[in-house]
């Protein structure tokens, strides 16, 4: 069942929810800085994951509502795995450039 709006919100300021946003948001950064230059939309994608590393709290503060309302999120809450929310974090950071 999805979250309600109350529930939603709420996660958006959780500050532990939003921190594990913040390692996910670390670890997707680290993956686009040494991806191949060929990659599609490197550039832009190495910029922001450089932002990323550098200001990562804005960041996660930044994504955290896109990432709340992914489906999965949606679905599982704050018990969302550790592998899942990367994935959200990632589709919703996907979205953002």
């Amino acid at each position: 069942m999805a979250l309600s709006y109350d529930q939603s919100a709420t996660l958006m300021r959780d500050p532990v929810f939003v921190g594990r946003i913040k390692v996910a948001c670390l670890s997707f950064a680290s993956y686009v800085i040494n991806e191949a230059p060929s990659t599609p939309a490197h550039n832009t994608r190495y910029r922001r994951a450089q932002n990323a590393l550098v200001d990562s709290d804005a960041v996660a503060a930044k994504a955290a509502p896109a990432v709340v309302m992914d489906p999965q999120v949606q679905t599982d809450g704050a018990a969302i795995s550790d592998a899942n929310l990367q994935t959200s974090v990632e589709t919703a950071l996907q979205k953002m450039l």
